[in-house]
């Protein structure tokens, strides 16, 4: 049999010409795109055919269903590794509105187009651009910990809808990582809590070939990986030849009755295996191989040197053999008992249909509380976030998620009677204790997200840092996580400049996708809530304060549901024009109201505008930011305790903007408002001064 070689004992020959398919597509679309990295595509295509032949329940006609296993390919640089599985069996394209489409997700000519503009197989594999991508994998580490969350979500879902009789949810969650991964803090972050967890649902499989762009690992990486995930509590396996297929279908079982903690199979790789003239493996690992290279290596495997793109008969045929017939048995027994719990079930049922489709319950936002007006002490911004996250998740049983050991400050418990602890072996809780691992809770929070549960994470606003890459990746898949950030400006106080915000709304207002919140009072706070959880497709980042803020008066300023469009004026003299506008967020725009009151006292007639969100003015049309910010009203003033940069674009190039231009300090609150400019005083001075200029 041609592409065939000698097989290996006992290992059937087709099999082996399969194993070969996905290894040659792999080399000619790195090879025509002289781009890319085809070493670990063949070096594990007989782990990955392995894997998707015998043991994943992945049904190719409905790569949706929601009891299929996930794969997760961290390594996400070996994209054409997954394009090839996906190509060979057959997987059917899903649009945006969750609707199986007959057409295939990768065509061979996809494959030809490997990296080419407005492809269907870009560089790394990208969620919602081709079905059977689980998840955006590209920064190394962050499909591993995505893939944490997946296995999180799989077990709170058991829990919550697995009923006698109906196994509902029961799937697994592979991840192929590699050196890169493991080097990444995140992957140590996740495995961590994997571990702690004890989520044996979840199996990663290491490719260790030692190699990275650099060269040998030796340079930079020794550590015994075994003995690190053996002491966060995994199972761990080992497989000395990636290319023995009986061993780790062997592993692979052995996992999958590993009932107690989760498990890592290191497999031994050597990176291009079949290419054994290649001298640079690193080469091997990040690009192209060359045409000389790959003749030599398709001769190896008793492939025609000179064929492009080959895909021999049967080969396709043989992975409907496998993973398509078990995977469309398996859905259809699955299909057929959803259909009977629907029956037995019925409110579950349809909390599942809702969540699939990224819906909300009706009378979801019904008991979202009105906070009377409080011009003395108020109440703080996470504060007022706790009162409407337990007025909406008893309604909304799928909204669950928690802190980076953070819960007590960002005020994000849920605490109404039942909501629990997410915990090893009691995983029907709505809190999960993410401990102190930024980085890897953003990354979970994906995870539940992409499995249709309505995650938050929270933390105070300055660790957002240490979130940003999950955050992006937010926004780049459009799932719509929640990040709650609290202590969200110099108002942190006496902590000092390591913990006062200051270049953070900048850094996430300048992702795309991401909508950034920063409510002035407790009604505001509800309608970012409302606007939220409202948009399937968005991630959100709700910008809160430590310190007590006055309640505004809605009787004497506008309402609150302003917010929906990102900026509403607030407050306008009672007869006339404007002769300046006051724009703020947070804390500050009570800064803006007291100023607002002053100069009516004098005589000016000022505007104060709300804008909580950027991003949500802009999509407004044109003549509603008309109206608010009038172009011919020239004398503004912008008021925020953060950068600057950005405010020209609503104050214009000569407007006025009392904001931060340093690091904060350690101070009490009110001495580092006076000390920084943020007082109605100042705001006053500046109108002034903003008025006489225009």
């Amino acid at each position: 049999m041609a592409g065939s070689g000698s097989a290996p004992a006992g290992q059937d020959p087709m099999d082996v010409l399969a194993i070969n398919t996905i290894r040659t597509l792999s080399m000619d679309a790195v090879q025509q795109a002289d781009s890319g990295h085809p070493g670990t595509p063949m070096a594990m295509a007989p782990v990955a055919y392995t894997l998707w032949q015998r043991f994943l329940r992945f049904d190719p006609e409905d790569p949706i269903w929601p009891n299929r296993d996930r794969f997760v390919l961290s390594v996400g640089h070996a994209s054409m590794l997954l394009y090839s599985l996906l190509y060979l069996s057959g997987v059917k394209s899903v649009n945006a509105d969750y609707e199986i489409l007959g057409a295939p997700a990768v065509t061979l000519d996809d494959i030809k187009g490997f990296r080419q503009l407005d492809s269907k197989c870009p560089g790394h594999p990208e969620y919602r651009l081709v079905s059977g991508v689980e998840t955006t994998t590209g920064p190394l580490g962050q499909g591993v910990a995505t893939s944490v969350g997946m296995a999180i979500a799989e077990r709170w879902l058991a829990e919550r809808y697995n009923k006698p009789g109906f196994p509902l949810f029961g799937y697994r969650i592979y991840a192929l990582c590699g050196d890169g991964d493991m080097m990444e803090g995140i992957s140590g972050e996740a495995a961590s809590i994997a571990g702690h967890l004890k989520l044996s649902n979840l199996c990663w499989i290491y490719d260790s070939n030692h190699v990275t762009i650099e060269g040998h690992t030796d340079l930079a990486f020794s550590e015994d990986v075994a003995a690190r995930f053996l002491a966060y509590g995994w199972h761990v396996l080992r497989l000395s030849d990636a290319n023995d297929t009986e061993r780790l279908a062997r592993a692979l079982a052995t996992a999958a009755e590993t009932q107690d903690r989760p498990t890592l199979i290191i497999v031994e790789s050597h990176i291009g295996y079949g290419a054994p003239h290649k001298q640079d493996t690193s080469a091997a690992h990040g690009s192209p191989l060359g045409e000389e290279e790959i003749r030599l290596t398709k001769r190896a495997y008793g492939w025609p040197e000179d064929a492009k793109f080959l895909v021999p008969d049967g080969v396709r045929e043989r992975f409907a053999e496998g993973v398509g017939a078990r995977g469309k048995a398996l859905r259809t027994q699955w299909a057929e008992m959803f259909a009977r719990y629907r029956g037995a079930h019925a409110d579950l049922a349809r909390e599942i249909d809702l969540m699939q489709a990224r819906g909300l319950p009706e009378g979801w936002d019904k008991d979202i509380p009105k906070f009377p007006a409080d011009a003395n002490k108020g109440i703080s911004g996470r504060d007022a976030s706790s009162k409407v996250l337990n007025a909406i998740a008893p309604n909304l049983p799928w909204v669950l998620g928690g802190a980076a050991d953070l819960a007590p400050s960002t005020k994000t418990r849920l605490t109404f009677e039942g909501a629990g602890d997410f915990e090893a072996g009691r995983y029907s809780g709505r809190n999960f204790h993410f401990g102190i691992r930024e980085h890897a809770m953003a990354a979970i929070c994906n995870g539940m997200s992409l499995s249709k549960l309505r995650s938050y994470g929270s933390g105070f606003l300055i660790f957002s840092d240490y979130m940003k890459p999950a955050i992006r990746l937010s926004a780049l898949m459009e799932l719509p996580v929640i990040y709650v950030f609290t202590h969200d400006s110099i108002g942190v106080g006496e902590d000092g400049p390591t913990h006062q915000p200051v270049e953070q709304l900048l850094a996430l207002r300048s992702i795309p996708g991401l909508l950034t919140l920063r409510p002035a009072d407790a009604n505001e706070v509800a309608e970012c809530w409302r606007v939220m959880l409202g948009r399937h497709h968005t991630p959100s980042c709700l910008i809160l304060s430590r310190q007590e803020l006055p309640t505004i008066d809605r009787d004497k300023y506008a309402s609150a549901d302003g917010v929906a469009k990102g900026a509403y004026v607030l407050a306008d003299p009672p007869e006339g024009e404007p002769q300046v506008i006051l724009i703020a967020t947070g804390s500050e725009v009570w800064l803006c109201l007291s100023a607002f009151e002053q100069l009516a006292g004098e005589g000016v007639r000022a505007r104060v505008v709300s804008m909580p969100s950027w991003e949500l003015f802009e999509a407004q049309d044109q003549a509603y930011r008309d109206m608010v910010l009038p172009p011919h009203i020239r004398a503004r003033v912008s008021v925020e305790q953060a950068s600057t940069i950005g405010w020209d674009r609503y104050v214009g190039a000569n407007g006025a903007k009392i904001g931060m231009h340093t690091f904060g300090a350690s101070a009490p609150l009110k001495a580092l408002l006076t000390k920084f400019g943020f007082t109605p005083e100042k705001i006053v001075e500046a109108a002034r001064a903003q008025i006489a200029k225009h």
